[in-house]
């Protein structure tokens, strides 16, 4: 597998919302980001991107090329700049992964897919509409539903609490490593092992 991903983590921009559920796939490209020793730096696409390898191929060759991005809009204008960055990087939308929070999941589950709907997330509808197609590749990371009442536009937009942040930790080294599997593996592969594991 030596095709180039683009590997999108979503959320909103700015210190404010850094520590946000809704910012947890940002958070999963900055783990891998760190892992291959490097800092996204900006590009014209409106967002921040690295360009990498991920993982390691069998007898020790470094894995694929990745262009790991953080769109640099809120979150439901997502769509612009990951359309912009697969077009400059001459990407196929089939070899894009999108890592975002997702409220149907319990917190630190993590499920792999391609295509289907967007489920009311307002960041997959952004990178759909200006896609025009749901055929790329997600991984969902599970926030949990929103105690009581709370509005889940709500519940998203905080930060996770003191108590969750050492499961939070263990989750995103768990999502990156999910990533790194698709794109040094395939998705079948990953997905069967993320999803008899987990």
């Amino acid at each position: 597998m030596s095709e180039t991903w683009l590997v999108a983590g979503l959320g909103n921009p700015g210190p404010k919302y850094a520590g946000n559920r809704h910012n947890v796939g940002r958070m999963v490209v900055d783990v891998l980001a760190r892992r291959a020793a490097t800092a996204l730096t900006t590009h014209k696409a409106r967002a921040h991107v690295a360009d990498v390898r991920l993982g390691t191929l069998p007898g020790g060759a470094p894995g694929p090329r990745a262009i790991l991005a953080i769109p640099g809009s809120y979150m439901n204008l997502s769509g612009g700049p990951v359309a912009a960055l697969l077009n400059f990087y001459d990407i196929p939308a089939e070899r894009l992964l999108v890592i975002h929070d997702e409220l149907d999941l319990p917190p630190s589950t993590l499920r792999l897919k391609r295509g289907g709907g967007e489920g009311g997330h307002n960041g997959l509808k952004s990178i759909s509409a200006s896609l025009g197609t749901r055929d790329y590749v997600r991984l969902r990371v599970g926030i949990g539903r929103p105690p009581g009442r709370m509005a889940a536009a709500d519940y998203v937009l905080r930060d996770f609490a003191k108590v969750e942040r050492p499961e939070l930790l263990v989750t995103l080294e768990d999502a990156a490593d999910a990533v790194t599997d698709v794109v040094t593996r395939g998705l079948d592969k990953a997905q069967l092992e993320l999803h008899t594991t987990s």
